[in-house]
């Protein structure tokens, strides 16, 4: 917000075009003043010295937009009044000419009010019986906006634009001290860019691209003189909603008020009058719906985005203040989704399971050593329109409720209020982690029987004994003494169970909370609390809720030597002047990013990582076969993951990482969790990261992982 103290002593307003500029003074004033206004001579020259002389200009709201990382590709925009402040040597001449033709042609002979106009007013309006002229010079149609903007209130907004003599007396004065304050030009640049033009276009950049889709650089005669002419009358004119005759009218008045003050030439004149109306309009896009139709997969992550946002304390102290924010405030935001990343995981998300399909199956992409999420591609369209969608897969919902397939809102990939889904074995990576936080080797080894009687306390779990737990594997070829590689490699729950009870259930709970997994159910955050998660066995094996973007990132901190960085949308915010946004002295948009574990340890992890994907550990035997190798002989590169898989196949996940990339891809129900995926849908995320991750890689380097010193391995 700011004052411009208008009425400074010793300053004139600077001579415009003709040489000079027409002195007002109160005592020229007083009579069309009190005419106008139906009031006295004398109370019509009070009330002009009442009147303040100080103008609080606040700043439009303006649109912000939101790019792709690669600060071209516009995603979308968001705002209340779609407006782009342009100066006014990037506007055509033509559209100068026509406003002033149009609303004030002794715009450059008065200094804010126009005596003459005044007067004429009067005369106009006593013949009338009414007001039928408002004798309303450019200025002053500048300082009702102005107020207007700068109301707090209803009433203040109200105050600014009602017909009463006292708003008027005001919008007088302070147009008289406006002048002394700014030149023609800079009170003409500023009204172009605050004028409502229709379709919810404030100033001539917004109005251009609606009516035109071009710059207002680029505008012809006829054009600028469509434009001018709406300000009076948005709506009555407005030759998108087939008005065409009276648009016509409207546009040809301003083309002969052009003629006679003249600016334009009888020939151009001619010319223009005949010109037929030719708009090219388009629908600047607003909000995550609004995304281009052929990139619709972007919504989810533009929702990512917009929740992203409304946490930023930078924006607000509330998610309403944040909300304001961005719809007003004219940010420049460059995003870290990669459009060719994102084309990639769509393709293998959609050429796996179609979007009708009522699994859904989905993949995030992060950078590691940054947080940047790359792509959130999901088999689903970003649509509030549910009307063609499928039947609910919830027996119990399925006569009230239609399924949120293919189109939804839902944040299916995280960064919502969504819980996610059970993420099955890829959560043995915590405990393999965490007894490697406490000192155990690489080469910790148990004999791993098909089924194992746990030391825990019946819990939610896939198996039970007696008062006690009791984990069974997957195959009996897994039975056999294994450690950290092979029991990874292979994903054995009875070497998991026993690795677990060694290092403590709670200490895995709390490594999962330091890379980032939050408790979205209730049952979670009841056994995740201090002295209950020690009897959490269960938690090995995924029972537990997490994310696409949760365990993603999980993994890119195993990539990046144990830095984890948390997921993070954008590159760049930059406000309408250029500077970043920044917050108790940091830049919103950098990398947050923190040593969560000893480089050690995440070299370590990632060594028996290897054996899950065929790649092959670098200090240790995988145990012969390995759950995922077709994703070493899809990429041909050095890659590590996990897979995993949740009691009877409701859910099916992979995570897969390489130094560069980290990627995770789920299949699951999201509208039933109780609905099987089945064991033919087992392997398609396997396939998903794999191929993604080859496509997103090519041409690049084929970085290797660093190995884990000796004394970790053993």
């Amino acid at each position: 917000m700011k004052k411009i103290p208008l009425a400074a002593a010793g300053r004139v307003a600077p001579l415009i075009r003709a040489g000079l500029i027409v002195g007002v003074v109160v005592a020229g004033l007083a009579y069309p003043l009190a005419a106008l206004a139906g009031i006295g001579v004398k109370a019509g020259s009070d009330a002009w010295q009442n009147m303040p002389e100080e103008l609080t200009v606040v700043p439009s709201a303006q649109t912000t937009y939101v790019y792709a990382s690669d600060g071209r590709t516009l995603l979308t925009m968001f705002y209340e009044e779609h407006r782009k402040p342009t100066k006014i040597e990037d506007m055509s001449p033509y559209l100068t000419q026509a406003i002033v033709a149009s609303e004030d042609t002794r715009f450059y002979e008065h200094n804010g009010v126009d005596a003459k106009g005044v007067a004429r007013a009067f005369v106009a309006n006593h013949q009338a019986g009414g007001v039928s002229q408002g004798a309303s010079t450019l200025t002053m149609q500048y300082v009702r906006m102005a107020l207007r903007d700068g109301a707090k209130t209803p009433r203040q907004a109200l105050a600014a634009t009602e017909q009463t003599a006292a708003r008027k007396i005001r919008e007088m004065r302070l147009a008289v001290e406006l002048e002394k304050r700014l030149s023609k030009q800079e009170i003409l640049e500023r009204y172009l860019n605050s004028a409502y033009f229709g379709h919810r276009a404030y100033g001539v950049f917004a109005a251009s691209q609606v009516f035109f889709s071009k710059t207002p650089d680029k505008l012809t005669l006829t054009e600028a003189a469509l434009l001018a002419g709406l300000v009076k009358a948005p709506t009555a004119y407005d030759p998108a909603r087939g008005n065409l005759e009276a648009a016509t009218g409207r546009r040809n008045y301003v083309i002969d008020q052009m003629a006679k003050m003249g600016t334009i030439t009888s020939a151009q004149t001619s010319t223009a009058k005949h010109a037929k109306i030719a708009l090219k309009l388009s629908s600047p896009p607003n909000d995550c719906v609004s995304v281009p139709a052929a990139h619709n997969d972007w919504g989810f992550f533009c929702d990512y985005f917009r929740t992203w946002w409304l946490q930023q304390p930078a924006f607000g102290a509330t998610p309403s203040e944040r909300e304001e924010s961005l719809r007003r405030g004219g940010y420049r935001v460059v995003t870290t989704i990669d459009p060719k990343i994102q084309s990639f995981a769509m393709e293998h998300v959609l050429d796996k399971e179609k979007k009708r399909s009522k699994y859904a199956h989905g993949e995030v992409v992060i950078q590691p050593g940054t947080g940047w999420i790359r792509a959130m591609a999901v088999n689903r369209s970003y649509s509030l329109d549910q009307s063609d969608n499928g039947k609910h897969s919830d027996p119990a919902l399925r006569k009230t409720q239609k399924g949120n397939y293919p189109n939804t809102v839902n944040p299916l990939l995280g960064g919502g209020d969504m819980a996610g889904y059970q993420a099955g074995s890829t959560f043995k990576i915590f405990t393999m982690l965490a007894a490697l936080d406490r000192g155990m080797p690489l080469s910790t080894a148990f004999n791993s029987p098909e089924r194992y009687t746990s030391k825990y306390i019946t819990a939610p779990g896939p198996a039970t004994c007696g008062n006690y737990w009791c984990p069974k594997n997957a195959s009996k070829s897994m039975t056999g003494r294994q450690t950290m590689w092979s029991g990874f490699g292979k994903s054995v729950n009875t070497y998991f169970v026993q690795l677990e009870q060694k290092v403590g259930a709670e200490r895995a709970v709390r490594m999962a909370e330091r890379l980032g997994l939050r408790w979205r159910t209730d049952v979670d955050r009841t056994l995740a609390q201090p002295g209950n998660a020690e009897q959490w066995g269960a938690f090995t094996l995924g029972v537990s809720d997490a994310t696409p973007v949760e365990m993603a990132n999980v993994f890119a901190t195993v990539a990046a030597d144990g830095k984890h960085c948390e997921p993070i949308p954008v590159r760049s915010i930059a406000q309408p002047d250029g500077k970043p946004v920044t917050y108790q002295g940091t830049r919103v948009a950098a990398p947050r990013c923190k040593q969560a574990l000893r480089p050690a340890v995440a070299r370590a992890a990632t060594d028996a990582a290897r054996c899950v994907t065929g790649y092959g550990a670098a200090k240790g035997g995988c145990g012969g076969w390995s759950t995922s190798p077709m994703v070493h002989a899809i990429m041909r590169r050095p890659v590590a993951g996990k897979s995993g898989t949740t009691d009877g196949n409701r859910t099916a996940w992979f995570v897969g990482f390489t130094p560069q990339l980290a990627a995770a891809a789920f299949v699951a129900d999201p509208d039933n969790p109780k609905d099987y995926v089945g064991t033919s849908r087992g392997t398609i995320s396997k396939y998903t990261v794999a191929q993604t991750l080859r496509d997103a890689l090519k041409g690049q380097p084929k970085k290797t992982f660093s190995s884990p010193p000796s004394w970790i391995v053993r």
